[in-house]
């Protein structure tokens, strides 16, 4: 494929975008034959400060990527998916590569788990989905509101300096780049239901292009898991359903195994003192989209019913 322009692949500049952009940006390569660049790009969630949710949590990473590809600035934008804003934009589609261990991990600064951090632990978090949970689990816990890049929040567990307990992060960021070594838990799904996406990367591009590029095209098509395209589909389909952005105290995880698509769910209090769990299932194929979108509103129906507008 020689002659033809590199593909321009708009990024976040931390350590963790850059590596989950050098992953796709070497499938590319291989897929399409074509050069690839690396465009930086400054979102909001790089340079505002406060809380996460304060600031509007859904979007703040994202916005300036999707205008850079809309402006023509870069052609490909990778995003963690979970970061996605359940509202599409026109003029833009999204694939969904395998998705990495969906799981919540606990990085304890003496060693512990969750069940054995001490009475009145500090742990720090800046999601009101994990705080939820973990006050459910532990309400004897102090959770700490933080910031910062996954090495900063690592940070402050260090054995001599860090004022923190424990922290909770991502467990498929923390492996993404290598920083395994500070898990001291991985909490199962069930004790901590991930948010709607977790461990997945969206990979998005102008539809035009798609359109007017066959090998892009194919590209973008081998890039793309059936099973985590359904299973994420019914996670955000929840998400919007309950007109809950990505701050909320929700928690979600779909699979498919052997036809079944299962969606288990939890809506909790920010405070931790009451939660609703759902979990359904149905049948699909690689092609059930419908399907995988009806689960994840039917879910959200029913926690609806039980009064979950006013947890959120």
């Amino acid at each position: 494929m020689t002659g033809h322009p590199a593909l321009r692949i708009g990024t976040r500049s931390s350590l963790l975008a850059l590596t989950q952009t050098g992953t796709v940006a070497d499938d590319l390569r291989r897929l399409t034959g074509r050069p690839v660049e690396i465009v930086p790009i400054t979102t909001d969630g790089d340079v505002l400060t406060g809380s996460l949710s304060q600031m509007g949590g859904t979007g703040v990473f994202v916005t300036a990527l999707r205008a850079a590809l809309l402006d023509d600035r870069c052609d490909v934008a990778v995003h963690s998916l979970k970061d996605l804003p359940t509202t599409g934009v026109l003029g833009l589609q999204h694939v969904t590569p395998v998705r990495q261990d969906p799981r919540d991990a606990l990085c304890s600064r003496a060693g512990h788990r969750l069940a054995d951090l001490p009475q009145g632990a500090r742990v720090g978090t800046g999601s009101p989905r994990r705080a939820a949970q973990l006050r459910l689990v532990r309400p004897d816990l102090d959770v700490v509101d933080i910031r910062g890049n996954i090495d900063t929040r690592l940070g402050r567990v260090h054995p001599e300096t860090g004022d923190l307990d424990a922290v909770v992060l991502a467990a498929a960021g923390l492996n993404r780049i290598g920083r395994e070594h500070a898990i001291t838990e991985l909490i199962s799904v069930v004790d901590m239901a991930p948010a709607p996406g977790q461990g997945a990367l969206a990979v998005e591009t102008r539809t035009t292009l798609l359109e007017s590029d066959p090998v892009v095209r194919r590209a973008f098509s081998d890039l793309e898991d059936p099973a985590t395209s359904l299973s994420v589909l019914a996670e955000r389909a929840l998400l919007s359903r309950l007109e809950a952005g990505c701050a909320a105290p929700v928690g979600t995880h779909a699979t498919v195994s052997d036809g079944l698509l299962s969606l288990h769910a939890v809506v909790a209090r920010p405070d931790g003192s009451e939660q609703l769990r759902h979990q359904q299932s149905v049948e699909v194929a690689d092609t059930s989209t419908a399907e995988a979108i009806a689960l994840g509103e039917a879910v959200a129906d029913h926690f609806l019913s039980l009064g979950a507008a006013s947890f959120i």
